[in-house]
């Protein structure tokens, strides 16, 4: 379920951060608003999946997820130009979070193996 919070919080980051372009500098008022309301959801998902996630791989996921989105939606609606180098960038974002991901389920397993592995006290 942290993963899922986790990802949901990287996608409203990047819902903040078009919306605060779009918000000329925070002057406008519906760009403003869903800037405010993301933000707030986005870092509360953040915390939330960091009690489960540990830090920093939550916060590196969150922020690659944020930028990927962000750039892609930027590229799709023309705002921003996606070159074959920058795709390729962002792919390596992609394969990090991926990868973040993937060692994070071993270090847990092996965390749990190990809690499994040792001897209930007292019982010499």
């Amino acid at each position: 379920m942290a993963w899922i919070v986790l990802v949901v919080a990287g996608l409203l980051e990047a819902v903040w951060a078009t919306a605060l372009s779009e918000s000329a500098g925070l002057t406008r008022p519906v760009p403003t608003v869903v800037f405010a309301v993301a933000t707030v959801l986005s870092v509360v998902g953040l915390g939330w999946a960091m009690r489960h996630i540990p830090t920093g791989t939550a916060y590196a996921v969150w922020a690659g997820i944020g930028a990927v989105v962000t750039v892609v939606y930027a590229a799709a609606t023309g705002a921003e130009h996606l070159t074959a180098l920058r795709a390729l960038f962002l792919v390596g974002i992609i394969g990090c979070v991926v990868g973040l991901k993937k060692t994070s389920d071993d270090e847990r397993d092996a965390a749990m193996q190990d809690e499994d592995d040792e001897e209930p006290m007292g019982l010499d």
